[in-house]
């Protein structure tokens, strides 16, 4: 999501195997800034030289493809204005889930905007007994608060041929931060489980709290709950808008963006 893009955490292999009771209500706790943080984030995503319009969302749709026809669930869908987008472009019977129910006035027909928590859709009321052919966490998993129960509810909600898009921060760009800022090493930082508080650009006042990931923790999601990469990116900005907004490219350089994932049911053994 957004400008210099950051989300809460996912848990990680140290944390999965305590996903209930205290964790559980830590990880509500850590979402909590997101209720206010969400009204911001939509004005600096709405920015013309935000990353999320240079760079994400084009790359999103990319993978994405043609949508016509299409039922698909954005979970953490912010306001719901990407999910409005696609539905213009052709998608039908379309949900999205967000904790802060900050949502667009006039949503387009097709589009149901229900205001709930991501790591539970097969408990959400509005969802039971529904599929969908796409199912999107655009920079929302790390909100999940036991994040193989969430993917492995979203695995279920798929339609045949269906698949997950999920982006993620590259860990890497909180290692190398947290090295900046502590005096260590990017490697110290990167392996670290401590976690990570932060100011964003959206809102000084604001302070979000994340648990670090490697890469390797989120592959170990991934396949625990039944699911494999088809495809992986890592988007940049064009040329063009490289030259158009040099500071964007700078920190592309320092901090490398998001990482995308087209993911697909693993078969049945």
């Amino acid at each position: 999501m957004g400008p210099a893009t950051t989300t809460l955490p996912c848990m990680t292999a140290h944390d999965r195997g305590s996903a209930t009771g205290s964790d559980g209500d830590r990880a509500q706790d850590l979402s909590q800034p997101w209720q206010e943080l969400a009204a911001d984030y939509e004005r600096a995503r709405a920015r013309e030289d935000s990353l999320d319009r240079l760079v994400e969302w084009p790359a999103e749709r990319d993978v994405l493809g043609d949508v016509t026809g299409r039922s698909i669930l954005d979970l953490g869908c912010g306001n719901g204005g990407k999910l409005a987008d696609l539905v213009r472009d052709g998608a039908l019977a379309s949900a999205g889930v967000d904790i802060a129910g900050n949502f667009i006035t006039t949503p387009p027909t097709g589009v149901e905007l229900i205001r709930g928590d991501l790591s539970y859709p097969d408990m959400l009321p509005e969802l039971n007994g529904r599929t969908f052919d796409r199912i999107l966490f655009l920079q929302s998993f790390g909100y999940a608060k036991d994040p193989v129960h969430t993917l492995r509810a979203a695995r279920a909600m798929l339609n045949q041929d269906g698949f997950i898009l999920l982006t993620r921060t590259q860990p890497i760009r909180y290692a190398v931060e947290r090295a900046e800022q502590n005096g260590t090493s990017l490697g110290e930082e990167y392996f670290s489980q401590v976690d990570y508080t932060y100011r964003t650009g959206w809102n000084d006042d604001i302070a979000l709290t994340k648990r670090t990931y490697t890469m390797s923790d989120l592959l170990n999601v991934f396949s625990t709950a039944g699911l494999w990469i088809e495809t992986a990116i890592e988007p940049r900005l064009t040329v063009e808008a490289a030259r158009r907004y040099p500071h964007k490219q700078a920190w592309m350089n320092k901090y490398l963006g998001i990482l995308i994932f087209k993911l697909r049911p693993m078969a049945l053994r």
